[in-house]
């Protein structure tokens, strides 16, 4: 039978947890093409690469809008994650291009992820392997979480799921967002206040948002400035949102104790300022990938992708 629809699978982790993804799209129609980079496309790939395709399956791949606009066949962007910065969405709206996201997929992954990366960071446990494995003994000194302070920068599902986590450690929560969960932050005793009280206030800043503008990060050097001496930083959302080179210095002086970083701004990172630092946990954009979650995501990819192509709304669209 000959194949309905073309699709492009731009995501690197689409189909790793369950190589039943590609099947399903294949018995429902679809010529599905896979990632030949080895990484997201680039726009300038993307513009041949998306010639005579109804679909992408996408990760980070550079959807901008000449590449939309350019692609005349396509007719719905699937995105294989939660993070939307990548792609035009003025142009999809435009176009008449649908897209979807997978916003219920990996929501625990990364609040698991980031209560991973803040323990690691504030118990030394990487140096401290790293030490004990070359035969050597060192004596590392970390601090308590019970009764600091947790800012959470967005305070949509992953920010709630690392507000209980972190609770449960003895935290005490305050959070920034600027469409407030009223009732939820009432249930479970958490503060809203202005993004800079947080950053002057919290003993660690943990950040759950998206790029709203590319011209600036949220975090740049006067709020990394205004961030309380002695706090940490943790980042599993966009690396965009800080600007490395002010959290460089204020690690390298000491007036930030540490950070653990899931994102950079430039990915793969290969010359990021924070790179190598010691009191710098670094994972390379992994907070969401759970065999769990890639399962889950995968299947809402595939039903947002087919029901698009069938005309029908997507389970979760933008």
């Amino acid at each position: 039978m000959a194949a309905t629809w073309r699709v492009l699978v731009g995501s690197r982790s689409f189909g790793k947890a369950s190589p039943d993804h590609f099947r399903v799209l294949e018995a429902a129609g679809c010529d599905v093409i896979p990632n030949t980079t080895g990484r997201a496309y680039r726009a300038e790939e993307l513009i041949e690469a998306l010639r005579d395709v109804d679909a992408i399956i996408t990760g980070t791949d550079e959807l901008t809008r000449d590449v939309i606009y350019r692609a005349e066949r396509l007719k719905t962007i699937a995105k294989h994650g939660v993070g939307l910065d990548s792609i035009d969405l003025q142009a999809a709206r435009e176009r008449g291009v649908v897209v979807s996201a997978t916003p219920a997929a990996i929501h625990d992954s990364v609040a698991d992820h980031t209560l991973a990366l803040l323990l690691a960071v504030t118990r030394h446990v990487v140096p401290g392997h790293v030490s004990t494995a070359a035969g050597e003994w060192g004596n590392y000194v970390g601090v308590e979480l019970r009764g600091r302070t947790l800012g959470l920068v967005g305070f949509g599902r992953i920010g709630k799921g690392v507000c209980l986590r972190a609770q449960a450690f003895g935290m005490s929560v305050v959070a920034y967002d600027p469409f407030p969960d009223e009732p939820f932050a009432a249930a479970h005793d958490v503060r809203f206040l202005p993004l800079v009280d947080l950053l002057s206030t919290s003993d660690v800043v943990s950040l759950h948002a998206g790029v709203l503008d590319a011209s600036r990060p949220l975090l740049g050097a006067d709020e990394v400035a205004a961030m309380k001496r002695g706090a940490y930083l943790i980042n599993t959302a966009r690396g965009q949102l800080v600007d490395e080179i002010a959290l460089a210095r204020a690690l390298q002086e000491g007036r930030l104790a540490g950070a653990g970083l899931d994102v950079f701004a430039s990915e793969p990172s290969r010359d990021s300022p924070l790179l190598g630092l010691p009191n710098v946990v670094h994972t390379p954009h992994v907070a969401g990938q759970t065999v769990e979650g890639l399962l889950r995501m995968g299947d809402q990819t595939v039903e947002n992708c087919l029901r698009a192509l069938r005309g029908e709304p997507p389970l979760f669209q933008v």
